[in-house]
């Protein structure tokens, strides 16, 4: 299959189009493979048999079939994205699996694919790498492990159809799959004290004893109410635990993630961003940075280049401290951070300027944008602080060096609108809060010039890119009161939770689709889907956001699942991974692991921490 076209799509978007070809089959000569489709309506259902062909037992794993589903997920320019172009939310659960695909612009009609028989068990991708961060890349599924007896068969059927949107889609499913499952979760994050609440509902009649949940191979003690089956329990141990479902004879999977109490997940990453991330050496220009961290060779890690210098996104870390720090005292974290603030002001930020530069060596032969907000929130946190002005006007002077160097162009990650302004009335600087209250209207108005049709940033069209875009309009809607930036900012709302799926697993729901910063920030130098990736979060500072605009419960809730979505990033000693690469392969190179590298995910845990305590 080379094209497929909805009806009543009027863009006429061809919603699988790719480098290999829709339904193309690879898999050991072992076996052999048959295909049948048929369209019913306008339900297309598609067959692939596969038949041991020898005499003896075939045992499979996940590389041994492999079958290209191409969706059209790749980033041209924002305005091809919006019509032309798909948000690819995988699930493969096993028995229980399914592909919803969402037109980035969001007008109905989407793509959807469940499957009906078989099970699979993992998918890998192949990425025009030429494209570097704006192809997501071809989709293969991968049947699960099998066991073939000789002249052996195995059935994957799916269906493919179009539906209107998130709750149609799954609503759809129960429709077209007589054995589907919807499994769900109060949260999908816990920290200590909380309990694990999982929901499971079959489409389906069942009994009581035909319900098999397991975690580690033991017995999950489950009720069922109202054709719903419930686990309520206390967690058993830190880290991914996957919960094993069986209902009659049909399998699928939950997966939660289980920390220590945030207070003390955030003093343990603390210490050990000051103990194994802060270089000490007296008369170097690195001494007192926060650099990456190699968590497979236990050693720091510097280079010039980019995103694993002295400078740019690890800010992040100084960040954390300094939100910890003012809810806590701590001689030793406290020393660790003024000794950054030594680091920062000598190396990276000229206070009488507000010039941010790259790197150490106050290096700006790479001038990047992004820098400027990044640090004018780090001075913003200092006066939060220490209550001392002085740092207060050393952020304000940043944000305006950032507008004279064009920002009012540019969608910047994290700009403090709302927080800086608030801070400077407090103190009566009012001429910094005008100059600055007019940066940010200008800004915005900007951005509601362009809607939905956003400039390319360092990738074509991305989550940080929309995500910017809703914070900085719904910060000058509280900063204004007018309406229009809220309206504006609602437009930017809709388009961005099109990038977030709502599988049962605690790195995918309510996370937004990233797929290069494996790559970027990374030890293997790894493309490929990366969930969770921390600036998620920014997601869920934009729901938040709109959730106290509006007074929405709804989103409320949805800011919570997406600041939590981020944590997996963390493990429960304090150690972190800039990113976790999902596909089973990309470009037949084996991934499913965290990075190695601890470099910039500390804004993670920074947003999650600055969400339970947002003044200043």
């Amino acid at each position: 299959m080379k094209e497929l076209i909805l009806n009543d799509d009027i863009y006429k978007m061809n919603w699988i189009e790719g480098s290999t070809e829709w339904g193309t089959v690879k898999c050991t000569d072992r076996l052999s493979v048959t295909k049948e489709s048929s369209c019913e309506n306008g339900v297309i259902t598609e067959r692939y048999i596969f038949t041991n062909t020898t005499d003896k037992y075939v045992f499979t794993d996940l590389d041994s079939i492999s079958i290209y589903t191409p969706f059209n997920d790749d980033y041209a320019d924002s305005k091809t994205c919006l019509t032309d172009r798909c948000h690819t939310h995988i699930f493969c659960g096993g028995d229980i699996s399914y592909i919803m695909a969402l037109r980035m612009g969001g007008q109905a009609p989407h793509l959807g694919l469940v499957l009906t028989k078989g099970s699979l068990g993992g998918y890998s991708v192949e990425r025009d790498l030429s494209r570097m961060s704006n192809d997501r890349g071809d989709f293969i599924m991968h049947p699960s492990p099998t066991v073939f007896e000789p002249g052996g068969r195995l059935t994957i059927e799916w269906k493919l159809f179009s539906h209107n949107g998130k709750e149609d889609f799954y609503s759809r499913l129960e429709k077209l799959c007589d054995r589907f499952i919807r499994v769900s979760a109060e949260r999908y994050t816990v920290f200590e004290g909380e309990k694990i609440h999982i929901s499971i509902k079959p489409s389906f009649d069942f009994s009581g004893d035909a319900v098999r949940v397991t975690l580690d191979g033991e017995p999950v003690r489950s009720t069922v109410s109202g054709g719903v089956i419930h686990i309520d329990e206390e967690p058993r141990a830190y880290g991914i635990r996957t919960y094993n479902i069986e209902v009659s004879g049909v399998k699928t999977f939950c997966n939660i993630y289980s920390l220590p109490s945030l207070d003390e997940l955030a003093e343990k990453r603390c210490r050990s961003i000051a103990k194994n991330q802060q270089f000490k050496a007296p008369g170097s220009q690195l001494d007192g940075a926060y650099l990456i961290y190699d968590n497979e060779e236990k050693h720091m890690y510097y280079s010039a280049e980019y995103d694993r210098n002295g400078g740019r996104e690890r800010v992040g870390m100084a960040l954390l401290l300094a939100r910890y720090l003012k809810h806590h005292k701590d001689a030793a974290l406290e020393s660790s951070l003024k000794k950054y603030m030594e680091y920062a002001e000598r190396e990276l930020v000229d206070t009488e300027t507000g010039e941010v530069f790259n790197d150490c060596g106050r290096d700006d032969s790479f001038e990047r944008l992004y820098n400027y907000p990044w640090f004018s929130l780090f001075y913003l946190e200092l006066y939060g602080l220490y209550k001392k002005a002085g740092f207060l006007d050393i952020s304000a002077r940043i944000l305006e060096a950032f507008y004279s160097r064009g920002g009012e162009h540019f969608y910047a990650i994290e700009i403090p609108a709302r927080a800086i302004c608030l801070a400077l009335e407090n103190e009566g600087m009012r001429s910094e809060l005008e100059s600055l209250k007019a940066r940010f209207v200008a800004h915005c108005r900007y951005i509601m010039s362009n809607g939905l049709c956003s400039p390319a940033h360092e990738v074509n069209y991305e989550q940080s890119i929309t995500a910017p875009a809703a914070n900085l309009l719904l910060q000058t809607y509280f900063i204004t009161g007018e309406k229009l930036y809220l309206d504006g900012a609602k437009q930017q709302l809709d388009a961005l939770e099109l990038f977030n799926g709502v599988q049962p697993d605690c790195r995918l729901y309510e996370v937004a689709i990233r797929h290069w910063d494996g790559y970027w920030f990374g030890k293997r130098r790894m493309y490929g889907d990366t969930f969770p990736h921390y600036w998620s979060a920014l997601t869920a500072e934009a729901y938040g956001s709109y959730a106290e605009a509006v007074d929405s419960d709804d989103y409320r809730e949805k800011a919570e699942h997406a600041r939590r979505g981020v944590m997996p990033l963390f493990r429960h000693d304090g150690a972190a991974s800039c990113a976790y690469v999902f596909p089973h392969r990309v470009n037949g190179e084996r991934a499913g692991f965290f990075d190695e590298y601890a470099n910039d995910q500390d804004w993670g845990l920074y947003l999650l921490l600055r969400s339970r305590d947002i003044s200043i």
